[in-house]
């Protein structure tokens, strides 16, 4: 959602750019452990590419997602702090089963203005089978804001690194959104003490702001309003009021609203789980250095330094990270340019699959960790 303060300014809309096609044959049993399909069973979830095997992806009605939403107050209660570097405090949340003991870790990083409770849709499922954490990036949720602090994609995989170094202390599979996914591409790609297992990325972000995306023409046709913006946002009074504006309830409803597919998964608790830390001191700067910083690293030049298992989960309806964008088309193009990435395309969903339609998120999910915790 890196892209919300535009919002009164551009009206982005959602790009459609995948056409439906007519299945001429059988279906067949994929690698990632789905049910066996048949010709008459009506697609409902869209195309994908996986392991260079094209497949059209089906509702398995045997699989539930499972577990209960859990409340943000229930997620705040059991959050605990963590000291990054010796300064700077950070939230982070763990559950766990007694069937997890035997399956690695999962780590959660949400995506531009979430935290933690972002997760309450998927949570639930994932404990059933799995340690699960979650973290507050630097700048977000409960974490500190620190003034002055310039944020960069780095520093973010840097705490993913170090959190999974001092605090899980096990190879762990990252699942990130938008941003979120970006900061564990660059921590996998970094990594060099095996604390990474897997990755899965929800509409992974391109950088930490849109100015990452110069060869996206929509990008090149805004990049002078998004370079005004930036000077704007550098003086203090015009960023308060922008700020103070894009965090009106109201607008956030409608922001949400324009990234979500499912509409009915915009309520009063999502709202309130943006709008809330953005009122803690040190908010403001962090939006505006985040908005105006160095957009990082482009996750096209670092996958293929990635020899991990990588599921990709893109919707196409995403007007932040459309799939006919540069990273989009990189992820989805056919034959799949990286042998170890499997690619699900969700059809109806937006931005945020995991809160928006988190069934079908759980679908491609699930099996996938399966088989990957099973070899």
């Amino acid at each position: 959602m890196a892209a919300a303060a535009l919002h009164d300014v551009v009206q982005l809309r959602p790009l459609h750019s995948l056409q439906q096609r007519k299945d001429r044959g059988p279906r067949f049993r994929g690698r990632l452990a789905f049910p066996q399909l048949y010709s008459n069973k009506p697609p409902i979830l869209g195309l994908g590419y996986g392991n260079r095997s094209f497949i059209t992806c089906y509702r398995d009605q045997s699989i539930e997602s499972g577990g209960s939403v859990l409340g943000v107050s229930e997620i705040k209660e059991k959050c605990s702090k963590w000291q990054w570097k010796g300064q700077y405090s950070i939230n982070y949340f763990v559950s766990s089963s007694s069937n997890a003991e035997s399956n690695p870790p999962l780590l959660l990083a949400h995506g531009f203005g979430a935290s933690i409770p972002h997760w309450r849709r998927n949570i639930g499922t994932l404990t059933q089978d799995y340690t699960v954490y979650a973290i507050d990036l630097l700048g977000f949720g409960a974490s500190d804001k620190p003034q002055g602090f310039s944020y960069t994609m780095e520093a973010w995989a840097q705490l993913i690194l170090d959190f999974l170094n001092e605090v899980v202390q096990k190879p762990t599979m990252l699942i990130g959104n938008s941003v979120g996914s970006l900061a564990c591409v660059i921590a996998a790609s970094e990594s060099s003490q095996n604390l990474v297992r897997g990755l899965v990325l929800l509409n992974c972000a391109g950088g930490m702001n849109n100015k990452a995306i110069v060869d996206d023409w929509r990008i090149k046709l805004l990049l002078p309003l998004l370079w005004l913006f930036d000077f704007l946002l550098k003086q203090k009074g015009i960023a308060t009021a922008i700020f103070e504006r894009a965090k009106q309830r109201d607008n956030l409803r409608n922001i949400l609203l324009s990234v979500y597919g499912n509409k009915e998964s915009v309520d009063d608790e999502l709202v309130e789980i943006i709008n809330g830390p953005a009122n803690d001191e040190g908010a403001l700067d962090a939006f505006v250095s985040i908005i105006t910083g160095p957009p990082g690293p482009n996750p096209v030049q670092l996958m293929p330094r990635i020899n991990l298992p990588v599921l990709v989960l893109w919707d196409d309806q995403d007007p932040f990270t459309p799939l006919d964008g540069p990273v989009g088309k990189y992820f989805s193009s056919p034959p799949s340019q990286l042998s170890n990435l499997s690619l699900f395309v969700l059809e109806g969903v937006g931005h945020c699959p995991h809160d928006d339609k988190p069934d079908l998120v759980h679908e491609k999910l699930l099996p996938w960790l399966a088989q990957l915790t099973a070899l």
